[in-house]
């Protein structure tokens, strides 16, 4: 499911992060495209699940920054498997402007929609959280992550539309003198009906300091 190539610029529909401009904004896919850009520092938190395999890191264009993000999630399934959080879209931003943005996503999962985006009122995202159902044992339906937060640099705090099963653990440690830049997926991948999927099972963030651009 995932794109490895940027797609043709697309106008977005607009949310209350981008209202002020008064006009439409483009959003491109940045795909692996920027993926050698330098970073200064990793965020990882404790509390990921042990399912799947890490994936390709994907990088903000260089100067950009993660301002904001969407959440594929697959809303509860009752009988059948629940998958529960799929997929985190990053979008990036030059500064204050946000007329010409990118996404970033690494891997993603095949099920569920993307919410609307929500966007720092100003600044970058710098720190995350995530809420993760702990492994529940091979007769039960496990999730893994379910939910996750961002710290904006300007202090608010942005919660996802994710589902409730499990807690949430403990804050990263923040990106300092820049943002969040990119992302990098740990994803269980699909094998049959017959056998327990839980998607999206951690994440970790790459810093870039203003210094790097």
């Amino acid at each position: 499911m995932a794109i490895f190539l940027p797609i043709a610029v697309v106008l977005a529909t607009l949310s209350p992060g981008l209202s002020a401009y008064g006009e439409k904004t483009s959003i491109e896919r940045a795909g692996t495209a920027y993926s050698s850009r330098p970073y200064s520092s990793v965020l990882t938190v404790s509390n990921g699940e042990k399912f799947g395999t890490w994936k390709w890191p994907e990088m903000c264009p260089d100067t950009f920054y993660a301002v904001g993000f969407s959440l594929r999630v697959q809303p509860h399934q009752y009988s059948s498997d629940d998958t529960s959080l799929n997929g985190i879209r990053l979008i990036c931003a030059k500064g204050e402007d946000r007329r010409y943005l990118h996404t970033i996503e690494s891997h993603i999962g095949y099920y569920g929609d993307w919410s609307s985006p929500q966007y720092c009122p100003t600044g970058t995202l710098v720190s995350f959280q995530l809420r993760v159902e702990p492994h529940r044992g091979i007769l039960d339906d496990d999730t893994a992550v379910n939910n996750i937060k961002f710290r904006c640099s300007s202090d608010p705090v942005l919660e996802g539309n994710g589902n409730e099963w499990g807690e949430y653990g403990t804050w990263s440690h923040e990106c300092r003198n820049g943002g969040i830049c990119g992302i990098e997926t740990k994803m269980d991948e699909y094998k049959s009906w017959l056998v327990d999927h839980t998607s999206l099972n951690d994440v970790r963030f790459h810093c870039c300091s203003q210094s790097q651009k």
